[in-house]
């Protein structure tokens, strides 16, 4: 695997997200390791990835979840041009 994000902390990281088992532990975990602005900010892009994998426009997005097209743009690249990670997730969770 090649990533500009991989080294022993981030492993560990992974690894340790991995190792959850629910949603609670998820919740507990995550409530410890970042802030809840953090979280939000991450729940947000992937629910602005969903959106525009269904084909909304970037003004239903800004409108369904507050996202600012700066956003959006970043979201859309990623989703477009990026390691695959949001359509990975899209299929294991089966959402389109």
């Amino acid at each position: 695997m090649d990533s500009n994000l991989q080294n022993k902390f981030t492993e560990q990281f992974f690894k340790a997200v991995l190792s959850l088992e629910s949603l609670e532990e998820a919740y507990k975990f995550f409530e410890d390791v970042c802030t809840i602005n953090e979280v939000k900010a991450l729940s947000q892009r992937l629910e602005v990835a969903r959106l525009l994998n269904e084909g909304a426009t970037y003004e239903e997005i800004g409108k369904a979840t507050g996202a600012s097209t700066a956003t959006i743009s970043r979201v859309k690249r990623f989703l477009n041009y990026g390691a695959g990670g949001y359509q990975l997730v899209f299929d294991k969770l089966d959402v389109d």
